[in-house]
C-alpha cells in the first residue's frame, strides 16, 4: 500500500541519502514523444530542503531530462531499497536545469563532488512523496561506484568534451531543445552580428 506525503521528512531523507543509486524519470507533452528514464549514480544527489532536492548531471550520449523539464517542468526521481528493508520512495515535482551561467551556479557546485564531466545540475520543487512496499525489488550488493565515465571524460579533456556536449546535448531524441542547446541558440545570432 502506497503512502503519500507532502514533503521529505528526517526518515525519508535518510532513506534518500543511503541510496547508492535512483532513477530520473521525464516525459515530453507529445504522446508520440519517448519516455526517458536514466540510472544516476554516484556521490551526485541533495536534499537541499523538505520540498527541493538536486543532483549534478554528467556529460553523457544524451540529454533527455533537461529537453523535458525545459519544455514541461514534469519530473520523478525513484530510490529503491536493494539492500535491507524493502522500500521504494518517488519525488514528483517539477524540475530545471541549472547551467554554469546561472546565477544559483555559485551556490550549488560546491555542495557536490567536482566531477571533471559535469554538464549541469537539475533542481527538482517537490510537491508530493510516495513511498511503496518495494517488495519485489531484489537484493543487490553494492561493490563500489564505476568511475568509466571519469576516466572516459579525463582522456578527452575540456576542448573535447565541449565538442561532445555540442554534437550529442543539445536536443533530445525528439529534437526538443535541452537547455544547452536553448542558451547556445540565443549565443549565436548575437554572435554574427
Amino acid at each position: 500500500m502506497a503512502t503519500f506525503y507532502e514533503h521529505i521528512d528526517e526518515k525519508l531523507q535518510a532513506f534518500i541519502e543511503k541510496q547508492h543509486m535512483f532513477f530520473v524519470a521525464s516525459a515530453p507533452l507529445s504522446a508520440e514523444g519517448h519516455v526517458n528514464v536514466s540510472p544516476k549514480g554516484r556521490d551526485s544527489l541533495r536534499v537541499l530542503s523538505p520540498n527541493r532536492v538536486a543532483y549534478v548531471d554528467m556529460i553523457g550520449s544524451g540529454n533527455e531530462t533537461s529537453a523535458h523539464v525545459l519544455e514541461n517542468g514534469r519530473i520523478t526521481l525513484m530510490f529503491c531499497a536493494f539492500e535491507g528493508p524493502a522500500n521504494i520512495v518517488r519525488l514528483f515535482g517539477q524540475g530545471r536545469t541549472i547551467l554554469p551561467t546561472d546565477a544559483e551556479w555559485a551556490e550549488l557546485n560546491p555542495l557536490f563532488p567536482q566531477y571533471i564531466n559535469t554538464r549541469q545540475i537539475i533542481m527538482a520543487e517537490i510537491d508530493k512523496v510516495q513511498s511503496s512496499c518495494g517488495y519485489a525489488v531484489p537484493f543487490m550488493d553494492f561493490v563500489s561506484d564505476r568511475d568509466t565515465l571519469t576516466r572516459w571524460a579525463e582522456n578527452q579533456g575540456e576542448d573535447a568534451l565541449e565538442d561532445y556536449k555540442r554534437r550529442k546535448n543539445l536536443s533530445s531524441i525528439d529534437c526538443l531543445p535541452t537547455r544547452l542547446g536553448a542558451e547556445l541558440a540565443q549565443q549565436t545570432p548575437s554572435a554574427r552580428d
